[in-house]
């Protein structure tokens, strides 16, 4: 029989705020509306900024939500060797470039480029990447990857959508404009992501494509400011042959500067609202899921 899979992903590097605790509670509501499974993933590739103390207080604020979750946590920091298979498999295909500029140069590249006119950004806001590590020669790239330079492999992307053709994802929430129904990827709209670095063998676009498929997830359910990285997800899946989750994608839930709450804004965390005095009921009336 067909089971519905969730997941609730979040980042070791703080402390969960409301944000997090709307989208830990969508996904285990759904889950339990379908008879589905939630599972949680711990997402820890950043292992410089992810502590243990702050997975714990994880755990701690999704069982005091009244949130469990079946299985194992997976770990990603634990599952290296599965994504350097899969840029194995994207590097064979040839479909994978090193750069070797360092982020200052990029970014000197940038405002180089931007003095002729504004250099295109990707949907987050970043520019693209304005190098010319593409062109450079197979037997150039090798000699500088054996000398040990630093280097960030990234997708060749033009290449990779004349691979995948036109693809698209089934959208059951909706986009920042609205967005529903069968959406049309746009993959080119990211430029040359980075994949992987010299030092890490993976990045959040591939982590969260390959760890999707090796647990089954099949309902992505995350917030508005992801829905265009499904482009690049999409496409990813596409070119090493993995499953495609349901998607949908919710609102973000904001400051009272219509900012979009962040640990790096220093949101107030769960645990200081618990500490408040706060129920577990109140925020979710606060989040407008009812109880």
């Amino acid at each position: 029989m067909y089971t519905r899979v969730f997941r609730f992903a979040p980042s070791p590097n703080g402390y969960l705020h409301l944000g997090h605790a709307y989208s830990a509670l969508l996904n285990y509501d759904m889950a339990r509306e379908f008879g589905g499974r939630l599972l949680l993933r711990i997402e820890d590739i950043d292992t410089g900024r992810c502590r243990p103390e702050y997975e714990a207080a994880i755990c701690e604020d999704l069982h005091w939500l009244g949130i469990s979750w079946t299985g194992p946590v997976r770990r990603q920091s634990e599952h290296f060797a599965d994504y350097e298979a899969a840029i194995a498999r994207l590097e064979a295909a040839r479909l994978l470039y090193p750069s070797f500029e360092s982020r200052s140069e990029i970014n000197a590249l940038v405002a180089e480029r931007d003095r002729h006119g504004p250099w295109p950004r990707d949907p987050d806001g970043t520019p693209l990447y304005p190098g010319r590590a593409r062109k450079m020669p197979p037997a150039e790239r090798e000699r500088r990857r054996r000398a040990g330079e630093t280097f960030a492999l990234r997708l060749a992307t033009d290449a990779a959508v004349t691979h995948a053709g036109v693809l698209t994802w089934p959208e059951r929430g909706s986009g920042p404009q609205g967005q529903t129904g069968l959406v049309t990827a746009a993959p080119q709209r990211w430029g040359d992501v980075v994949l992987a670095r010299k030092e890490l063998p993976t990045s959040y676009h591939l982590a969260v494509v390959v760890d999707d498929a090796l647990q089954g997830v099949t309902d992505v359910v995350r917030g508005q400011d992801l829905f265009w990285a499904t482009s690049i997800h999409r496409l990813l899946q596409a070119l090493l042959g993995l499953p495609e989750p349901v998607y949908h994608h919710h609102r973000v839930i904001l400051d009272d500067e219509g900012r979009k709450l962040s640990k790096a804004t220093q949101a107030t965390s769960l645990r200081e609202l618990r500490a408040s005095g706060l129920s577990a009921s109140d925020i979710r009336r606060r989040l407008g899921l009812g109880r």
